[in-house]
């Protein structure tokens, strides 16, 4: 028989890790018991000096989209549109009403630069990112 010594620091839970598992596991998220308040799914990525951010928007038209930033916020809202009546659903997991989506990126976007374009349900919004926020290089002057 082997007795191994019990380490609590590297073996024991931290109080941190403890709480957010009690919060996962009692919290009831609302869109979790409300279809018709869902959220539109999305992607962002950092492509050199641009974010790149794909927000899956299905059924929704182009137009019936607002998108809005302010300085390095993005925010995206619309609305599903409504199901068909006269329906009766075995199982149903895609929103309806209005959606928004926010989200804060590491630095601030050049507003007048984005590009947004939509395809096959997905948005695809390009967010170069604002001179300010980028590296700038400093010239050393080479000898005296």
């Amino acid at each position: 028989m082997v007795l191994s010594r019990w380490d609590p620091y590297t073996q024991a839970t931290s109080l941190r890790e403890a709480m957010n598992r009690l919060f996962e596991e009692s919290v009831i998220r609302p869109s979790a018991l409300d279809h018709t308040s869902a959220g539109a799914a999305l992607d962002v990525c950092e492509e050199g000096e641009r974010f790149v951010v794909e927000v899956a928007v299905p059924g929704v038209k182009p137009e019936d989209v607002d998108v809005s930033i302010l300085g390095n916020t993005l925010t995206v809202r619309g609305e599903w549109p409504a199901r068909p009546e006269g329906r009766q659903y075995l199982h149903s997991e895609r929103g309806e009403g209005r959606f928004e989506r926010t989200i804060t990126l590491p630095s601030e976007i050049d507003r007048d630069r984005v590009e947004a374009h939509a395809e096959h349900g997905v948005l695809r919004l390009v967010l170069p990112k604002a001179e300010a926020a980028r590296p700038k290089r400093i010239q050393l002057p080479v000898g005296s």
